[in-house]
């Protein structure tokens, strides 16, 4: 009974923080002018992702204050670690990054030019973020660099998806849901903590009110990335991490868009609940 009421608190404040925040942080984003065109030509803020903060901070501490067991503790504290790492470089990203240059290989090949873009910083610290937190939960080599690929290219393939209003965040809760079958109770409070700001914010970004920009995506990527980490043994991580390298290498060469665009299927779930007209 503790458990699912547990699971029950960490939603309800989780949705409650979300919807008081949104407001407010939308009127500081126009406010300091962090605007920008969406695909339709509306000019709408952006970098809304940081609104999953406030309600991840007290999911957190009403989590730990509920647990005594150390392991339990640091993987709370990892979490929470990497979403607000991964947040933070997203609203840089977000405020000051070039839109000139894109794709993974076009970041990395500036670099190795001796130019450093905000996506290549993104993703440094990614794979770093990545790195910090499969060598906090594992002490053997195949794991942590198994752990580090799952979770560094899970961040940025939420990025690739948020292009089109709810794309990313329809993506992400039915990876979530599928995670929640097959996962512990601790393992689904710990999804508690992000989840139900993600689903409280959903009505706005379908709806093309806001974009929740990098600061939001990565945040959506790097705590899928954990929990899939956490949750799953290595051979599921493994087939994951497959996936991850399938798509992104489909990404490089054809527009992820045009794909869906292309398949009935996808296309009607890729534009139910958005309204007519409204692009990202």
């Amino acid at each position: 009974m503790y458990d699912y009421l547990m699971l029950l608190i960490l939603f309800s404040l989780g949705i409650s923080v979300t919807l008081i925040s949104i407001q407010f942080i939308k009127q500081m984003l126009d406010n300091c002018g962090l605007v920008r065109q969406n695909y339709r030509g509306k000019m709408i803020p952006v970098g809304m992702g940081i609104v999953f903060i406030p309600p991840l901070l007290l999911n957190t501490i009403v989590l730990l204050f509920s647990n005594v067991a150390p392991e339990r503790l640091i993987k709370i504290l990892v979490v929470a670690l990497g979403i607000i790492s991964m947040s933070f470089v997203g609203i840089i990203d977000d405020a000051i990054g070039n839109r000139d240059v894109t794709g993974l290989k076009g970041h990395f090949s500036n670099l190795f030019k001796g130019e450093l873009t905000t996506g290549a910083f993104k993703a440094l610290v990614g794979g770093i973020v990545g790195l910090l937190i499969s060598v906090t939960i594992s002490k053997d080599i195949p794991s942590i660099i198994l752990g580090t690929l799952v979770i560094a290219l899970s961040t940025n393939f939420m990025n690739l998806l948020d292009l089109r209003p709810g794309r990313a965040i329809k993506v992400y809760l039915l990876a979530i849901i599928l995670c929640l079958f097959f996962c512990s109770v601790f393992e689904r409070e710990l999804m508690m903590l992000i989840v139900p700001a993600v689903i409280a914010y959903f009505y706005y970004d379908i709806k093309a009110m806001a974009m929740m920009g990098d600061a939001g995506s990565n945040v959506l990527g790097i705590s899928l990335g954990i929990f899939i980490v956490i949750s799953f043994n290595m051979y599921v991580q493994i087939f994951v991490l497959i996936l991850l390298i399938l798509v992104h290498i489909v990404a490089e060469k054809y527009s992820i868009t045009k794909i869906i665009r292309n398949n009935k299927v996808l296309n009607y779930i890729d534009e139910f609940g958005r309204n007519k007209g409204h692009d990202k």
